[in-house]
């Protein structure tokens, strides 16, 4: 039986997208929180905002977006997006203070949102179904890339050339990114409208029995409707945790190397963590569609709470690598597990709005993290932070078993898998 294609054209325009604009998002998170403290003379936590208002941003940009994607397809957001993200990478040259640097962060954050929540609903609509987390986990790998050669570039080109630099490519990717996009072919998303008369019916979000209709909604309730997926909820939640732990290494990870005098080894952190991913994640990926997820997130999860323990006491650069190479295939692998749980019940019209509700709460975490957990190094120390994390990651396995993990179980004594 010959396999559905997977690796079309557009589908490769659009990774490379999502890696650019990701690329551009890392590249400035590793760099904002040290260049903050060292321009402006700015506290931790107030370094951490810096870095952290960016997602909050993106957060922002992910609400708008579900509906907005609704009413004038995934490829026109994807356009409006990228416009906005070019502009606001041009306007970090006018970053003259804090509150005007936190300003560009928010807007730049919302962009974005906008961009990578477009793109990835329009990658999720190519994709077979038959091999739904084997394309996601390939697709997903555009962002573990970006996660190592952003960073690796950021710390690269601020001790070498200064932020003037690192702006300069940020913008140059940002003009890439929006080139590429007017090579897209793919037809507008297949959305129903959403149909609003006497009744305020609902068009095509119905059941599988064909059952169309919703009830009559007040505006707060039709807001939450189409700003958030009920059945993506609960992984959700598992991947905010997941994400407020990895926002630990996100922001502070150069800051940390600093205090333990391992900074060599934080410029190859991300690059260690990458590969770790890369070379695991297609097979976790076709795991999955074949044995379902548990296989592959129980692993994943006992990974990530070794790998942040290990962190939390590096005492050589080779440790501090180590442990990004266990993080990256405990955490990198659960991201793309995540994602694939968030839309694996959904009708077509819902994919977009299962997306957005898995990413905002991806980046709540990412976003609140910073802010809080720079309060907590004050307090504490970086170490006794890291090792804080590994609660916050089992407390994620739990939620995990509880919401997923068991019911797959059953589903299997069952037979239905």
């Amino acid at each position: 039986m010959t396999r559905e294609r997977l690796w079309t054209r557009d589908f490769i325009t659009i990774s490379t997208i999502f890696f650019l604009v990701a690329l551009v998002f890392y590249l400035l998170m590793v760099t904002m929180a040290s260049y903050a403290a060292s321009a402006f003379n700015v506290s931790e936590s107030m370094a951490g905002l810096v870095t952290g208002i960016f997602i909050i941003g993106a957060l922002s940009g992910r609400i708008l977006t579900s509906n907005l994607m609704v009413r004038i397809g995934s490829k026109r957001t994807l356009y409006l997006g990228l416009v906005l993200f070019t502009i606001g990478s041009g306007l970090y040259y006018f970053a003259v203070n804090i509150p005007l640097l936190l300003g560009i962060r928010f807007l730049h954050g919302m962009s974005t949102g906008i961009t990578l929540n477009a793109s990835a609903t329009l990658v999720a609509f190519m994709i077979p179904l038959s091999r739904r987390a084997e394309g996601i986990g390939y697709f997903s790998t555009a962002s573990v890339l970006s996660t190592a050669l952003g960073p690796f570039l950021g710390i690269f080109m601020i001790q070498s050339a200064g932020l003037g630099v690192v702006f300069a490519f940020a913008l140059a990717m940002s003009l890439v990114s929006l080139g590429l996009s007017f090579g897209i072919k793919t037809p507008r998303a297949p959305f129903l409208p959403v149909e609003r008369g006497e009744d305020e019916a609902v068009a095509g979000l119905g059941t599988d029995s064909g059952e169309c209709a919703q009830p009559r909604r007040g505006r707060v309730v039709s807001f939450l409707f189409d700003t958030f997926e009920p059945t993506a909820l609960p992984i959700a939640l598992v991947i905010l945790l997941m994400a407020f732990a990895y926002s630990s290494i996100l922001s502070f990870i150069t800051l940390y190397a600093k205090a333990i005098d391992m900074v060599w080894a934080a410029s190859l952190y991300f690059m260690v963590y990458a590969v770790a991913i890369i070379l695991t994640r297609p097979f976790m990926g076709r795991a999955m569609d074949v044995r379902g997820a548990n296989l592959v997130a129980y692993p994943a999860l006992l990974a990530y709470i070794a790998g942040m323990a290990l962190l939390s006491q590096a005492w050589h650069g080779m440790v501090l690598l180590l442990a990004a190479a266990i993080i990256g295939f405990g955490y990198g692998n659960f991201t793309s597990i995540a994602q694939t749980l968030a839309i694996s019940r959904v009708p077509g019209p819902r994919i977009s709005v299962a997306t957005s509700t898995y990413f905002i709460f991806l980046e709540l975490g990412l976003g609140a993290g910073p802010y809080i957990l720079g309060t907590l190094i004050a307090g504490v120390g970086y170490r006794a932070t890291y090792l804080s994390m590994t609660g916050v990651i089992f407390a994620a396995a739990v939620f995990y078993y509880l919401f997923y993990g068991r019911h797959e179980k059953k589903a299997v004594r069952r037979g239905e898998r």
